[in-house]
């Protein structure tokens, strides 16, 4: 049997912290709770990433919603991707309970009841702050491995937004993108042959079906104005609370294009526009992503390249990604290795496959005198889970089994009525629920169309009356011409000869 007072000295040690810090719970020796072996993480190493992942049942949405609440109460505000629809109860009070009790006084903290500020966004047509983008603002290359082209299709997408940004033609939902790609291979052909060379009626063609693609998983949704301003994610409270911003997606779980298509543009978004925070003490920003599977499932090899590219350097803007999913091989390597906390609750062993998992999964935590890695995971209890994370000075702390503390707001979702007096009390709803249709490239291409089609009709009438009038000409001249005949009889000399023998001949 293990040393309990050498393993509390352990944790003690290795979870020590001179900053700000979140307390995810009590660790754990042999199943025996350990009462004030805090397992604590550092606020500034919260922008570090992480993973929480678990077989079903054993937590891991209430893993995130500690963090979460944690965060929030620490003024650092959070975006969740809600795709179960059972995170809305962040915005009242638990109930309580008597095991919630009986758990934090194991572990060692008063459990207290709150809620939090919380905005309901949404990607559909669901009720929330609507969250939409412009073509314009993906521009040609993210845009291009969201549709997952070929080379040739993605010059092909260059060249059309070079084309727009030259004629002024504003790119703001896929209608305009659809009808800019016809003009050019229709009527402006000629036109973009000049400038920028031909272009493949073929290859227009093949991106189209992309888009179509893409607007039966809901892009025409997403697509649009008023584009949502990432800075409307850091709001913060009249309590200092950091607002937690929850993104229903409980609609869009078979839409996978969708929901990869708005999480890879919100990143991009919020790494461009976000100034660098360098090794700043606290998060400005915390992104959890539920169901982490559908991002990396249906991604291509290049956008995943972008989304390994993004996580390596967001972390410089302060903001922190969490990915939330049932195994951590459903997250590439290249990203696995990139994230600092780990809440690894219980997997399962029913088949060799799941056997060879766990024990994948167990060479992802530090090596530990304590634990036998691989055995731990498949034993923890709902609401237990493997800790590893990172210290201040970005080492790896002890390994520590936790009993996980009990979310202080409730732990399901609001009722009918909760969730439109929420809505109701919403700033953001005025501001981005209004449905915006300004001139964009469409109406301008219809437009100019439509003066191409004006002006040549114009001109071939023209030519058809110039044409008429030529003829008319012509007739009226060979009317007017008397016959030679005529003329000749008609003369004065044969008319005097013709009178002079009609007189003789009177006599």
């Amino acid at each position: 049997m293990a040393d309990k007072q050498a393993f509390f000295d352990h944790i003690e040690k290795g979870y020590t912290t001179k900053g700000e810090y979140i307390t995810l719970g009590a660790a754990m020796l042999e199943g025996e709770t350990l009462t004030n072996a805090l397992v604590k993480i550092p606020l500034k190493t919260m922008n570090r990433h992480g993973l929480i992942a678990g077989a079903t049942g054993t937590g891991k949405t209430k893993s995130l919603q500690v963090l979460a609440e944690n965060l929030s109460e620490k003024g650092v505000p959070v975006l969740l991707m809600d795709m179960k629809g059972d995170l809305s109860g962040i915005a009242e009070p638990s109930p309580g309970h008597a095991k919630i009790d009986e758990r934090h006084e194991k572990i060692g903290i008063p459990f207290t009841a709150k809620n939090f500020p919380v905005e309901i966004l949404t990607l559909s047509e669901q009720n929330g702050v609507r969250l939409r983008a412009t073509v314009s603002e993906f521009g040609p290359v993210l845009l291009s491995r969201i549709l997952d082209v070929s080379e040739t299709q993605a010059g092909i997408i260059s060249v059309i937004f070079k084309y727009c940004d030259d004629n002024k033609l504003p790119l703001l939902d896929l209608k305009d993108f659809k009808k800019i790609l016809q003009y050019a291979t229709n009527e402006g052909k000629e036109e973009f042959s000049e400038e920028y060379g031909r272009i493949s009626s073929a290859s227009t063609g093949a991106i189209l079906r992309r888009i179509v693609a893409l607007e039966q998983q809901g892009g025409d949704l997403f697509f649009g104005e008023k584009s949502f301003n990432t800075d409307d994610l850091l709001r913060i409270d009249e309590n200092g609370m950091g607002y937690i911003n929850i993104v229903r997606l409980t609609d869009i779980q078979d839409r996978p294009k969708l929901f990869s298509t708005f999480m890879l543009s919100l990143l991009a978004e919020i790494y461009t526009t976000f100034p660098e925070q360098g090794d700043s003490g606290r998060p400005e920003l915390v992104i959890f992503i539920d169901e982490a599977h559908l991002i990396f499932k249906e991604a291509s090899d290049a956008l995943l390249d972008q989304i390994e590219s993004i996580v390596k350097l967001i972390r410089s803007k302060g903001v922190g990604l969490y990915f939330v999913t049932q195994n951590p091989t459903d997250v590439p390597d290249a990203v696995l290795s990139q994230l600092g906390l780990k809440v690894q609750h219980a997997l399962r062993a029913f088949t060799a496959k799941d056997r060879k998992a766990i024990k994948l999964t167990a060479e992802n935590y530090p090596i530990s005198e304590y634990y036998k890695t691989d055995e731990v995971l498949t034993k923890l209890g709902i609401g237990e889970a493997l800790v590893s994370a990172l210290n201040e000075k970005g080492i790896p702390t002890p390994l520590a089994a936790t009993m996980m503390r009990a979310p202080m707001s409730r732990m399901d979702i609001l009722e009918d009525q909760e969730l439109k007096e929420l809505l109701k009390e919403s700033k953001l709803i005025k501001k981005y629920n209004e449905t915006v249709d300004r001139e964009s490239a469409y109406e301008m291409l219809n437009d100019k169309i439509d003066i191409a089609e004006k002006k040549e009709a114009k001109e071939k009438a023209e030519k058809e009356k110039a044409k008429v009038k030529r003829s008319s000409s012509r007739s009226s001249s060979r009317s007017s011409r008397q016959n030679p005949i005529v003329k000749v009889l008609s003369s004065p000399t044969v008319i005097r000869s013709v009178l002079g023998i009609l007189g003789k001949l009177l006599k």
